[in-house]
């Protein structure tokens, strides 16, 4: 048997996220990078490797030339801004480029409306496919989902996401959250819930890969404030304001919340009212059995040597791998946006590093 030839790949955009996947694929053998788009006019022209950091060059030089990438022909772009282009992406899709993207896309369900019809059918007219992920949401709901294999019968998910996020507050990410607001602000809670409206689209996933059709999708906003001044990297937040944040998006049938994504988020333990978080994800499954799966993620290093940095890493891996993992499978999936619930299961790379040396 012969390993089936690499899949030729673009990486699109070169931020955090895209410094883990660029890695990854260079370091796979089923992937070849063949092309890499930088936003930035001071970028263009440099070694692709490096502007993400890494300590050698690949060869591949960055451009602001999307034609000339297009032009390549890849099997897949991998797509990591922080917010997709509609425009830019259906562009991708009509060239014949499948993508997968980390870009706060995962059913379209949340974008301006027309949007996700324009994606899809740029996507067909490309005959190409859009797949859409991260951690939470992403793949998250797909443990969710896994977790009522063992099920009769089920009532309700809830996913929780508990963690002290204060290692990413400068990230654009946290800006539209309200970081520092005063307590009882007028029109805080409608705020959050439109900076945070992908998640709608972890509840219409999540449904699509069961097999439930929804009634509606709510939100629901709770907020705690610190009882000290917070000296935080880029987001000082004063004492007396909002520095915890609650976020259930729920999905509705027949009146009632059968499915619950669930997110804790605070800048400091010194809150009021309280709100500890458990540092990870858990699934609960309500159900016959109940299953309680919890999901926790630790650095493959000495805990006395990790710093803010590496712990800023982590985020961006379990943001971007869940992508990077799926693109064989989206390249060969039908046409349009799809899902978890349309490929399968994506695992990690096949080169499994053993204790003896590489598989």
């Amino acid at each position: 048997m012969t390993s089936p030839a690499p899949l030729r790949v673009v990486q699109w955009t070169t931020g955090n996220v895209a410094r883990k996947t660029l890695r990854s694929v260079l370091a796979r053998p089923d992937l070849e990078l063949v092309g890499c788009y930088a936003w930035s006019a001071d970028k263009v022209g440099q070694d692709a490797a490096l502007l993400c950091r890494l300590d050698e060059p690949c060869g591949i030089r960055a451009t602001d030339d999307a034609e000339a990438l297009l032009a390549l022909a890849p099997d897949c772009v991998i797509y990591t801004p922080l917010h997709p282009d509609v425009e830019e992406l259906s562009r991708i899709l009509r060239s014949g480029a499948n993508v997968v993207t980390s870009a706060e896309f995962l059913t379209g369900h949340s974008l301006p409306a027309g949007s996700r019809e324009a994606l899809e059918a740029a996507a067909r007219e490309g005959g190409a496919s859009l797949f859409g992920s991260g951690m939470n949401p992403g793949f998250a709901q797909l443990l969710g989902a896994v977790a009522t294999g063992v099920c009769q019968e089920v009532r309700k998910i809830t996913m929780h996401e508990s963690v002290d996020v204060s290692a990413y507050a400068s990230d654009s990410n946290m800006d539209g959250m309200g970081w520092g607001r005063p307590m009882d602000d007028p029109g805080h809670a409608a705020d959050v819930e439109a900076a945070s409206v992908v998640f709608a689209d972890g509840v219409h996933m999540l449904a699509a890969t069961l097999g439930i059709e929804l009634d509606e999708v709510r939100c629901h906003v709770g907020f705690a404030a610190t009882t000290k001044d917070l000296d935080l990297p880029g987001r000082p937040i004063a004492a007396g304001t909002m520095a915890g944040l609650d976020l259930r998006w729920v999905g509705v049938v027949n009146g009632g919340e059968v499915l619950d994504l669930h997110q804790r988020w605070v800048m400091t333990r010194h809150l009021e009212p309280a709100m500890p978080v458990e540092h990870g994800y858990k699934v609960e499954v309500e159900g016959s059995p109940n299953v309680t799966l919890n999901f926790g993620l630790m650095p493959d290093q000495p805990l006395d040597t990790l710093t803010v940095e590496d712990m800023h890493g982590i985020g961006m891996t379990i943001t971007g791998l869940p992508v990077l993992n799926a693109v064989r499978h989206v390249v060969a999936a039908r046409p349009g946006i799809v899902t978890y619930a349309d490929i399968p299961v994506p695992t990690g790379p096949a080169a499994w590093t053993l204790a003896g040396g590489k598989s």
